[in-house]
C-alpha cells in the first residue's frame, strides 16, 4: 500500500475513533451504571492510540528521519503521548474519569492536524540542516512527551476543580508531602506513632490503611474517616457529598502523579535542548521565546510540586497552579510560533 494513501486513512481513522472515544466518556459519565462504557472507552483510546502510533512509523519510512519536523507530525505525536499518558493512568487509578478530559482534547488536536492543516503542510519534506541532527530525536521527542504528561495532569487538576465547584476542600487521602507525617483527622501524627484521643479516626495519606487507636484497641477504616470529615465539612457550610469527596480525592491524586511523571521529562528536554543549541548555534540559551516559555512551564510546574511536597498544599490551590500551566503549555508548544519569530520558527506556520 502506498505510504501516503496509508497515512490519509489512519490519521482520519484516528479523528473518528477518538471522537467516538469522546462521546463514550462523557455518556459514561453521565450515566455511570452503564459499564460496558468504561471498557469501549478505554478500547477507543488504545486503537487510536494504536493508529497514531502507525501514522508515525509510516511517516518514519517514507521520510527517513524520526516524524518531528513540521507541525503535522508535532500534533499527532502529541495526540500519541497524550491518549498513551491517559492509558497508562487508567490502567494505576482504575479510574475512567480521566478520559472525560483527556479524550475531547486528543480528538480536538487530531480534527486540527487532519482536517483543517492544508495539504502542503502534511506533506513529508526533506529536513532543513538545522534540524539534520539527532537531537531531534533526543530533544523533542522528550519534550513532546512531557507536553503531553502535563497537560494530562493540568486538565484532571481543571476537572477536580469542576468537580470541587473552586470550593475549598479538606482531601485525607492525596498524596500530599508533611514531613513524614499522617493526618490523623485532630493532629499531625508521625508514622507508628498510636492515636492518643479517644475515638480519633487515623488514616495513612493513602485513603485506604487503618491505623489503631491506643485509647480503645479499634481500628477506624478510612471510609469512617472520609464520612467523618466530610461531615465536619458539611457543619461548615461545606455542601460536597462524601460521593464527591472521594471523586476529588482520586482526581487530586492522579493529577499530582501525572505532573509529578511530566516535570522530569520536562527538566531533561530542556538540558538536551541546551546542549543541542550550543552545537548548533553556539550558546547554551540565547532567550529565545520557545526557551523562555519553556522555563515559564519548568517554573510554574516547580512551584506546583514544590507547594504539594513542601508546604503540603492540596486540592484547590495547587489544582489553579496546573490549570495555569496547561496555558502555558500551550503557548510554548504553539503560541510562540505563531509570532514566527525566534530560532525555533521553522517547519510550522512560517
Amino acid at each position: 500500500m502506498d505510504l501516503v494513501v496509508l497515512q490519509n486513512w489512519l490519521d482520519n481513522t484516528s479523528f473518528l475513533v477518538l471522537f467516538v472515544t469522546m462521546l463514550i466518556y462523557w455518556v459514561g459519565a453521565a450515566f455511570p451504571n452503564l459499564p460496558i462504557l468504561a471498557g469501549l472507552g478505554t478500547a477507543g483510546m488504545a486503537i487510536a492510540n494504536l493508529c497514531m502510533a502507525a501514522l508515525l512509523g509510516a511517516r518514519w519510512l517514507e521520510g527517513g528521519y524520526f516524524p518531528l519536523s513540521n507541525l503535522y507530525e508535532s500534533l499527532f505525536f502529541l495526540a500519541w503521548g497524550i491518549t498513551t499518558v491517559h492509558l497508562i493512568a487508567e490502567y494505576s487509578s482504575r479510574s475512567r474519569l480521566v478520559g472525560v478530559a483527556t479524550a475531547p482534547v486528543a480528538m480536538g488536536i487530531s480534527a486540527f492536524a487532519a482536517l483543517t492543516l492544508p495539504d502542503q503542510m502534511q506533506v513529508s519534506e526533506p529536513l532543513v540542516p538545522a534540524l539534520k541532527s539527532n537531537w531531534l530525536m533526543m530533544h523533542v521527542s522528550v519534550m513532546m512527551l512531557s507536553y503531553s504528561a502535563l497537560m494530562v495532569g493540568s486538565l484532571v487538576a481543571v476537572a477536580f476543580l469542576i468537580v470541587t465547584k473552586g470550593q475549598p476542600v479538606q482531601l485525607q487521602g492525596s498524596s500530599v508531602g508533611n514531613g513524614g507525617y499522617r493526618t490523623n483527622g485532630y493532629r499531625l501524627q508521625k508514622a507508628g506513632e498510636l492515636v492518643t484521643e479517644p475515638n480519633a479516626f487515623a488514616f495513612e495519606n493513602n485513603g485506604f490503611s487503618p491505623v489503631q487507636s491506643s485509647s480503645n484497641g479499634k481500628t477506624a477504616t478510612a471510609v469512617a474517616a472520609r464520612i467523618e470529615t466530610s461531615q465536619s465539612n458539611i457543619a461548615e457550610g461545606e455542601t460536597l457529598s462524601p460521593q464527591r469527596l472521594s471523586l476529588a480525592e482520586t482526581l487530586d491524586n492522579i493529577s499530582y502523579r501525572i505532573i509529578g511523571l511530566g516535570f522530569p521529562l520536562l527538566t531533561i528536554g530542556i538540558i538536551a535542548g541546551a546542549v543541542w543549541a550550543n552545537e548548533a548555534w553556539g550558546s547554551y540559551w540565547s532567550w529565545d521565546p520557545k526557551e523562555t516559555w519553556a522555563l515559564i512551564c519548568w517554573l510554574v510546574f516547580a512551584a506546583y510540586l514544590h507547594a504539594r511536597i513542601t508546604r503540603g498544599w492540596q486540592g484547590r490551590r495547587p489544582a489553579i497552579l496546573a490549570a495555569t500551566g496547561f496555558v502555558a503549555v500551550w503557548v510554548c508548544y504553539l503560541g510562540v510560533n505563531l509570532l514566527g519569530k525566534g530560532l525555533h520558527s521553522y517547519g510550522w506556520f512560517f
